[in-house]
């Protein structure tokens, strides 16, 4: 394995660069001495600095020598050209939760596996009988299918292979049993159960389906009291804090009269409220950044819910496929319940219809909260939300 040599040349204008440069034999077997501008004198300061980002490039000179010499690769050596190259690049059009999720993957499951084995030895009957043998959901195994042939494709991409065996295994992703939802009753309780700041963060998720990343991502400045209206358009991932999941996520998300008082209780609390700060901001980072939702949900709510005898698996998801299904319920419109989910689409024809209006979002959202809050004799108005 070559690691090249990098230098640094003048011009006739402008700043020196660093050039990298290394040597491959050609089809002929002649040794052909290739090089590679990667930067300025002032981008990169030093050698050190001008390796790191020709990472990508060495471990694919490398890869390409080893292709032309054995006739293949290993899965080791595709992992870690597509590390470099697609993770490390800092061009990746991938969110930090997919990025870690593709490396969980790799890591645990495919390099251990198949690291040794070189790409033409993949075969798709075999991979597809590992994968029926795994103890795991099969959703996990579906997943782990997928990372799998997104390895080949890029292989593929970088003409490192010619083919993508992957393609060919069958793998289910079909839950053996329904994710948990919470009823109207369940929440209800829940909530009056709650501290201040799991009462409302309870609220919040399951009044307005909000992901995890982005309730914890939320800001004073992105809520809007006067129009009643949250502003999602970042998401907290990791500690990381990016853009959010699609680009329907971002749309505003309608906030009821009773979700804005349990907001504005809890901003009377706060020790930071600038339009700057978190909402949920964490008194150990000294605001700097938000509260960990893991560790609220498995040391505050959880340990709640089994006290009241809630015998269901709660974790942050689970309020979003309870709004979803109360939603779904409560008879509101298709078009509607994918603009409150912020679906980029819902079941192919059925995002074309016609775009559901404002105030029926919200009498939508106002009518999941009665089911929360309203005696349990009373009768939710359909006409309010347009089902009668």
């Amino acid at each position: 394995m070559q690691q090249g040599s990098v230098i640094q040349t003048g011009r006739k204008e402008g700043p020196n660069v660093w050039q990298f440069r290394w040597s491959e034999k050609d089809l002929n077997g002649q040794r052909v001495y290739r090089k590679r501008v990667i930067g300025t004198v002032e981008q990169y300061a030093d050698a050190t600095a001008v390796r790191h980002a020709a990472s990508a490039l060495i471990s694919e000179v490398n890869l390409r020598s080893h292709k032309n010499r054995v006739g293949a690769i290993t899965i080791d050596q595709l992992c870690e050209h597509f590390e470099q190259s697609e993770m490390r690049s800092g061009t990746s059009s991938w969110s930090v939760a997919t990025q870690k999720t593709y490396r969980g993957y790799v890591r645990r499951w495919i390099r251990p596996r198949w690291g040794a084995r070189t790409l033409d030895e993949i075969k798709a009957v075999e991979v597809e009988a590992w994968l029926g043998g795994l103890n795991l959901a099969r959703g996990s195994r579906a997943k782990i299918r997928n990372v799998f042939c997104v390895l080949f494709n890029h292989a593929c991409r970088h003409e490192l292979y010619d083919r993508n065996p992957i393609r060919f295994v069958r793998q289910s992703a079909k839950r053996r049993r329904a994710p948990d939802v919470l009823t109207g009753p369940e929440i209800k309780v829940l909530v009056e159960n709650l501290p201040l700041r799991e009462h409302t963060l309870v609220l919040l998720a399951a009044s307005t389906g909000l992901r995890q990343g982005e309730l914890f991502g939320l800001k004073w400045r992105d809520i809007d009291f006067e129009h009643g209206e949250l502003n999602v358009i970042r998401s907290i991932v990791c500690g990381v804090e990016g853009r959010c999941k699609t680009e329907s996520s971002q749309k505003p998300v309608p906030m009821h009269q009773q979700l804005a008082a349990a907001l504005i209780e809890w901003k009377k609390q706060c020790r930071l409220k600038a339009v700057d700060d978190w909402v949920f901001a964490s008194r150990l980072h000294n605001g700097r950044k938000p509260y960990w939702g893991a560790a609220i949900m498995r040391h505050y709510i959880q340990p709640v819910a089994e006290k009241l005898g809630i015998q269901k698996r709660i974790g942050w998801h689970t309020f979003r496929h309870t709004y979803c299904t109360l939603l779904r319920s409560l008879g509101v419109e298709f078009k509607v319940m994918q603009e409150l989910m912020r679906h980029s689409s819902l079941r192919s024809t059925l995002d074309v219809y016609t775009q559901a209006v404002g105030p029926a979002k919200r009498a939508a959202q106002a009518a999941v909260l009665s089911l929360f809050f309203a005696p349990p004799d009373l009768h939710v108005d359909c006409e309010m939300i347009g089902l009668a």
